[in-house]
């Protein structure tokens, strides 16, 4: 776990949902510590109302789902209403905050980037660009529609409670799903004004390249990784500038962002496909094997053969 005490210039920062209730003194026992997918109702975790979280920074995915319950959430310096029927998702990297004046039924789904890119869809910002919005505002939906998504979400916490060894690639087909229920009823009226100011479009931008590259990486239009100043030449900027956006907006350094990107892709591959071990390595821009092999298992603690028997 990655935590900081807070001060003026340094936020809480979490890696995972584990992490955050742990720090916080929240229950734990619903969270499946084997996998990178949560889903509870908020009423199991917070037995106090109301409650007020500190501002922190959740580098996973947030979606949740308000069937009845109260309150308002804070992303960096927006902040919204939540009631029933409101549904409303937050990426990884940006200030966070919530309160909770009253909890019947809210469910929360956490995921990481790993998950679903794994689970869910090898190419999953393509089909979801959302997913790579800076903020996207809250929908409040009527009953009918709201009890789309509620039996989506349902079905979805039956299969994380099951047993079954096929249980988060039924998770990942269901996510599928919500994500183009998502899709249908959010981005159709979707206004990029409210993506707020040039820093975060700067960083909108970043991450659609990130992604991009990768894609182009992956289908051998390109065979050596950007390094800062290329992700800056793209956007017209000094690579000073960029680095400090990137960093201040999601508290993450470019180099890490690419870190995680590599590392993401590469156990897309080793899980969900047979391509040999060299030949992810060199798509990936690894001049070496040995190389690729070492780079994996020093920010995974697992060689990529290892990796691959565990996960296939």
């Amino acid at each position: 776990m990655s935590t900081k005490k807070k001060t003026k210039e340094q936020i809480l920062s979490f890696n995972s949902l584990l992490d955050q209730y742990i720090y916080l003194d929240l229950p734990v026992d619903m969270i499946d510590t084997t996998t990178q997918f949560t889903i509870h109702n908020l009423r199991e975790i917070h037995a106090e109302l109301p409650y007020i979280s500190p501002t922190y920074r959740a580098n996973f995915y947030s979606f949740v789902f308000v069937k009845d319950g109260e309150g308002r959430y804070t992303t960096d310096a927006q902040s919204f209403p939540t009631e029933p029927g409101t549904i409303y998702f937050t990426n990884p990297g940006h200030y966070k905050s919530f309160e909770w004046k009253r909890l019947n039924e809210v469910y929360l789904i956490t995921l990481s980037e790993s998950f679903l890119k794994e689970n869910v869809h090898p190419n999953i910002f393509t089909e979801f660009s959302f997913l790579l919005a800076e903020t996207v505002p809250p929908k409040t939906l009527h009953d009918e529609i709201f009890a789309e998504f509620e039996q989506l979400y349902q079905q979805i916490l039956k299969e994380y409670f099951s047993h079954s060894p096929y249980k988060n690639r039924m998770i990942g087909n269901l996510f599928v799903v919500l994500l183009l229920k998502i899709k249908e009823y959010f981005w159709e009226d979707y206004n990029p004004i409210y993506e707020g100011n040039r820093s975060s479009q700067i960083v909108k931008n970043f991450k659609r390249t990130l992604e991009q590259h990768y894609r182009e990486l992956m289908s051998g239009k390109v065979d050596k990784p950007f390094r800062v100043q290329d992700y800056a030449d793209v956007q017209g900027l000094h690579s000073n500038y960029l680095s400090n956006v990137i960093k201040s907006k999601t508290g993450k350094p470019i180099g890490t962002w690419i870190i995680e990107k590599t590392i993401s892709e590469a156990k897309s591959l080793l899980q969900n496909t047979s391509v040999p071990i060299k030949e992810i390595s060199y798509q990936l821009g690894f001049a070496e094997s040995t190389h690729f092999s070492n780079y994996f298992k020093k920010h995974t603690d697992l060689t990529p053969v290892l990796y691959r028997k565990q996960n296939s």
